[in-house]
């Protein structure tokens, strides 16, 4: 009996010092940390019927027709700009404009719809922010209603996927806001 109570301690022994592990424990969740510099302006100017300030870490590409891309390589984000001369088709630019827009609300949580006006340079339009797992998180479209239509959208060269890209899509929609107030017609 003694010896069998012997053995019995011993694996009980046995098992209490091979189960004195640590627990396996999942590591916390983490966040990437993107910091991007302070935005700093420079005015772009060209032949096109407007200019405006855009942030001097970005690069113009492809000029063509008064339409270019504003390229952020470190954020792998592109503001597309379209020009349109007018002639008497407003309704149908704001029509294309909205549409384009609203073509995301598929995947969008939600479409904020803020309008600019700004008398004094004659530019009006509206600036959208679309909240979700849309292909584009910004848009706008700004005119004088009589000669010129310009629009602009973000778009991120990565799965749309909003939590991700937000810190950059932030910084780029504030871009695209200085763009649209600083807009002149020529």
């Amino acid at each position: 009996m003694l010896k069998k109570t012997i053995s019995i301690a011993s694996i009980l022994l046995a098992l209490t010092v091979l189960s004195c592990k640590d627990d396996v424990l999942p590591k916390p969740g983490s966040f990437l940390r993107l910091d991007y510099p302070e935005a700093k302006y420079v005015h772009f100017e060209n032949n096109c019927p407007f200019s405006f300030d855009m942030n001097e870490g970005a690069v113009i590409k492809g000029e063509k027709d008064c339409g270019f891309a504003i390229a952020y390589p470190k954020m792998k984000a592109t503001i597309y700009l379209t020009y349109k001369p007018v002639n008497g088709n407003i309704d149908k630019l704001l029509k294309d404009a909205q549409k384009l827009t609203y073509e995301h609300v598929i995947k969008a949580d939600d479409i904020l719809e803020q309008p600019y006006l700004n008398p004094e340079k004659k530019v009006f339009g509206m600036f959208y922010q679309v909240d979700g797992n849309a292909a584009t998180n910004s848009q706008f479209y700004v005119t004088d209603s009589t000669k010129h239509f310009l629009t602009g959208s973000v778009y991120f060269y990565a799965k749309p996927n909003f939590d991700s890209v937000m810190p950059a899509a932030s910084y780029i929609k504030n871009d695209m806001q200085r763009l649209m107030e600083t807009l002149k017609w020529k």
